[in-house]
């Protein structure tokens, strides 16, 4: 690997970490065209496995404005990220995929006292991205809800 080819690998790398980041605090904020401009055009996200609903970027985004509309904290972290890049016989190529573990803690403002509910869960996402014109896009991804809890619900024993 020539040297260029290695800090064009860094920089794909870093730029992609950028884009999973910028997914985590879209969702957070409820930033929804920060969201939909993290993905291609015919990108898709499917939340199936997390009790959600699959389809267009766009549905997606208004699912997920509706669905955590009662928590108006929400503090997504998205961690463990496992990259890897289409490898062009040692040249990187127009592809990547991001598995991920995500924390997603979400409840009430600090000091609120309000009535907003609390809910935590965790799991794993799947990101498959394409180099496009703007940089580094998501084509789909996926959440794998492994567990979730709420202060209150009983837990399997």
């Amino acid at each position: 690997m020539t040297q260029r080819v290695a800090l064009a690998t860094v920089m794909d790398r870093l730029s992609i970490d950028a884009v999973i980041t910028g997914y985590a605090v879209a969702v957070d904020d409820g930033a929804w065209e920060d969201y939909g401009a993290l993905f291609t055009e015919d990108g898709r996200a499917d939340y199936r496995g997390a009790g959600g609903s699959e389809g267009p970027a766009a549905g997606a985004a208004r699912w997920l404005a509706e669905t955590l509309r009662p928590f108006p904290v929400r503090q997504h972290l998205i961690v463990n990220r496992r990259l890897d890049l289409q490898d062009l016989g040692g040249y990187p190529g127009d592809r990547a995929r991001v598995r991920a573990d995500y924390l997603n803690p979400m409840g009430p403002e600090a000091g609120a006292g309000g009535t907003a509910p609390a809910f935590f869960s965790g799991g794993r996402y799947t990101f498959d991205l394409l180099r496009a014109e703007p940089g580094w896009l998501i084509r789909t991804v996926e959440a794998h809800e492994k567990w979730r809890w709420s202060p209150g619900t009983p837990t399997a024993g």
